[in-house]
């Protein structure tokens, strides 16, 4: 059983094509939405019978652009969190460089579909994860045994700061009603490398089909360019 492989139960439908602008934690970015299409073999609608009276779900899935993914492993990573200059554990962070490449998100479960040729579709929320990765497996999230008052946080235990996100009407005219909001959200949690702050340097990040060029100064986010 040591060798047992994971199985794939599912992918993930998301709107990050690359993991530049991915929300560093589950539930950041409220409004990132997802859809979790499960593999032919587990398209059975009674294998999610009753997850729908949960609000929110577990998902174990994988990091399909990990370098870590090839085998390899450090006993120590630099956390964001600490602007990269400071090492930790591996094991005390959520760095995606691990010895196992695997993922652990906590996400709003916003309904269960039936869709005719997909089976069941769990459409979610607050979602962090690359489009296409692999999940496998989903736990229902369980208020009085998930949730543990008085817990501490360590290394990471305050909230990050969010930035202030500047777009000029005639860019936020060009990006789509359905996902203005989310973009600056994601804008919102500085999507940057911690220990990078250069006023100068221009970023990209692509969410649902638009590219989006910003510079980070004065505690705020300017968006520059929107490309679709």
């Amino acid at each position: 059983m040591d060798d047992a492989p994971l199985r794939v139960v599912a992918r993930v439908r998301s709107g990050f094509p690359a993991k530049f602008g991915i929300p560093r934690q589950s539930g950041l970015v409220p409004s990132a939405r997802a859809e979790i299409v499960f593999e032919p073999e587990f398209r059975v609608p009674e294998a999610v019978r009753g997850l729908d009276g949960f609000s929110h779900i577990w998902l174990l899935w994988g990091f399909s652009q990990s370098q870590s993914s090839d085998g390899g492993w450090s006993p120590t990573v630099r956390p964001p969190r600490l602007g990269g200059n400071e090492r930790m554990g591996v094991f005390a962070t959520r760095s995606p460089f691990r010895p196992n490449p695997i993922g652990l998100s906590c996400v709003r479960l916003e309904r269960v579909e039936q869709s005719p040729d997909l089976g069941p579709v769990l459409h979610i929320s607050g979602a962090d994860i690359l489009d296409g990765s692999p999940v496998y497996d989903i736990k229902p999230y369980v208020p009085y045994a998930d949730a543990i008052p008085g817990a501490t946080g360590g290394f990471a235990a305050n909230v990050p700061p969010r930035l202030r996100v500047e777009i000029p009407e005639n860019l936020a005219s060009r990006l789509p009603e359905g996902i203005r909001d989310t973009i600056r959200e994601i804008l919102a949690a500085d999507p940057r490398p911690a220990y990078q702050d250069d006023p100068e340097r221009v970023y990209g990040m692509t969410y649902a089909g638009v590219n989006v060029r910003f510079r980070v100064s004065d505690g705020a986010i300017h968006v520059i360019s929107v490309e679709p």
